[in-house]
């Protein structure tokens, strides 16, 4: 699954089981239909006309056919999805593509809140259309847009549709990274939070035509990470009763050979040694004197739900504290930061599935032309999950199926950008069958993207090439 979320506005895009839809290249097939939902939880508040019209223009550029449909209770979101999903099981015809977007309020992360107070988790609206068979093996994407911030999401919303229109050649990913580094240069230095999208896609999604198609083409996605300087990694791995951590060790090894990182390892941390171990990391750049251009943080040890990894010592450390312990790194601003997290966070086990210039800057650019351009501090973040939330991550005394298909990934192709090395991880792992030490079925395994970088990013430098 994939989320973009932009202070409490949110963009997800929903992976499905299969192989049928992806192409040679690993691209979508998007010579079917494309369809549109829109749910919008109000009761005619302020900026609600503009947000359905800043959609309705961004549709039409995706030449996607929409529907409207505005909810008066929580459960009317789920009822309009299943009707939703409903009717383009009815249809017949061939579609690509769904696009779904919630106009609601969120007080807390993962959750909706409809007009009558009442809340319902995005998951169950992602799960219902999930199980749409007219889908199946299509991508699914979800806008997730806070009508509290009405002012963030009409911005998030014209850039994305003036980044498709101008580019329709790029590939999703490309374009949520290039909207969210024109989104961040605009914001005020306070108040507002970075957008972030979460990806489970298996391959490159366009939403537009694609390069194959002999276009004129306009430049590549505007903006690399610069990373000729420094690159550091922390690997934490507690190999206590973790059958092939050292395995993943040992690849993780050969990765930043190869990538020339130079790394710190602590084994079997307890979790005030994670917590630790972070602190400490953070000074040690903060304290340096050469340029350091890039950070990797690799977590390794087994999880628990909500965002929870178990240290050595039986107890719990949240990973967003951690997260926010890099994020807090000044030597880092600006910076990529790529979080590696290798551990369950539930204990499911998927089965499968079968069958321009922007109208809003006028009023900022004075403001900005008297400060100095700032950026959020949940900025320029990857983390790359070995699953998806509530599900195993499977393991063997060989190595873990993320870390091994993440090292042979990279270091196949270090010239590329992270974000389509990792869709080709996400694909690999996907045609992959697996079967736990207490399940004989076979079941089946994706990554979860969460990304908040703002430019293309290669481990490899591209100024030393």
């Amino acid at each position: 699954m994939s989320f973009l979320a932009a202070g409490s506005l949110q963009v997800a895009v929903e992976k499905a089981e299969g192989r049928v839809c992806l192409e040679k290249k690993g691209d979508y097939d998007t010579s079917g239909a494309r369809v549109a939902l829109t749910l919008c939880a109000t009761e005619g508040q302020a900026g609600e006309d503009r947000i359905i019209a800043a959609l309705e223009a961004m549709y039409q550029v995706m030449s996607c056919k929409s529907y409207l449909r505005r909810v008066v209770k929580a459960q009317s979101f789920q009822e309009e999805m299943a009707s939703f999903r409903e009717n383009l099981d009815d249809r017949g015809s061939s579609m690509n593509c769904a696009l779904v977007a919630l106009v609601a309020h969120s007080e807390r992360p993962g959750w909706l809140l409809g007009p009558d107070g009442k809340e319902v988790q995005e998951k169950e609206l992602v799960r219902e259309l999930n199980h749409c068979q007219a889908l199946w093996g299509k991508a699914k994407v979800f806008l997730l847009l806070d009508i509290h911030n009405n002012l963030g999401s009409i911005a998030f919303l014209s850039t994305l549709t003036d980044v498709c229109r101008h580019f329709p050649h790029w590939h999703l990913l490309e374009v949520l990274t290039q909207v969210i580094g024109k989104v961040t240069q605009e914001m005020p230095p306070t108040g507002h939070r970075c957008p972030i999208f979460q990806s489970s896609l298996r391959g490159a999604l366009y939403l537009g035509r694609r390069r194959s198609q002999g276009l004129e083409l306009s430049p590549i996605p505007q903006g690399v990470y610069d990373t000729s300087g420094a690159k550091v990694a922390l690997v934490l791995c507690v190999t206590r009763d973790r059958p092939g951590a050292k395995q993943d060790l040992k690849a993780l090894k050969r990765l930043f050979q190869t990538l020339g990182f130079k790394s710190i390892l602590k084994m079997n941390p307890t979790a005030q040694d994670f917590r630790k171990e972070l602190t400490r990391f953070r000074e040690l750049l903060d304290a340096r004197r050469t340029n350091v251009s890039c950070a990797l943080v690799a977590l390794m040890a087994h999880g628990e739900p909500q965002g929870r990894l178990l240290g050595a010592d039986g107890q719990m450390v949240e990973v967003e504290e951690m997260v926010s312990e890099l994020s807090a790194c000044q030597v880092l601003q600006g910076k990529a930061k790529v979080v590696l997290l290798q551990g369950c966070r539930g204990g499911n086990r998927d089965p499968g599935m079968r069958p321009r210039a922007l109208p809003w800057l006028g009023s900022w650019l004075q403001h900005w032309l008297q400060r100095p351009s700032t950026i959020p501090s949940h900025a320029d973040i990857l983390q790359v999950y070995a699953n998806l939330q509530g599900y195993v991550a499977y393991r063997n005394e060989n190595g873990s199926d993320f870390i091994q298909t993440l090292v042979q990934v990279i270091i196949a192709n270090p010239d590329q950008d992270l974000l389509e090395l990792l869709t080709e991880v996400n694909k690999r792992l996907c045609e992959m069958e697996v079967r736990g030490p207490d399940c004989d079925e076979i079941r089946k395994m994706s990554v979860e993207i969460q990304s908040s970088l703002r430019k293309q990013l290669y481990l490899k430098s591209q100024l030393s090439n």
